[in-house]
């Protein structure tokens, strides 16, 4: 896949994820965060008020630290498409 195609992608599924009604599950939310955090090289610390969630999204951040841009874009990609798949 093209990185443009990729691009177009990633921004097509986002808007799925944010037009969709939730509750979703603390992990798929939690994983797709950190994803999305990487895809878009935000380096911002996580910025909720309480405590014991930004240490929930920093470690789901710290356990995908190793992957590029273009591998996290894929893999929310993956990840809310398998949910919606699945649901």
């Amino acid at each position: 896949m093209s990185s443009a195609q990729l691009d177009t992608d990633f921004l097509n599924t986002v808007d799925k994820l944010n037009n969709s009604e939730g509750p979703f599950p603390a992990d798929f939310l939690l994983r797709a965060y950190a994803y999305y955090k990487r895809a878009t090289q935000n380096q911002n610390r996580p910025g909720s008020k309480k405590p014991l969630v930004n240490a929930f999204k920093a470690n789901a951040m710290l356990q995908i630290k190793d992957m590029t841009e273009d591998e996290a874009k894929q893999a929310y990609i993956e990840l809310v498409n398998d949910y919606f798949n699945n649901k």
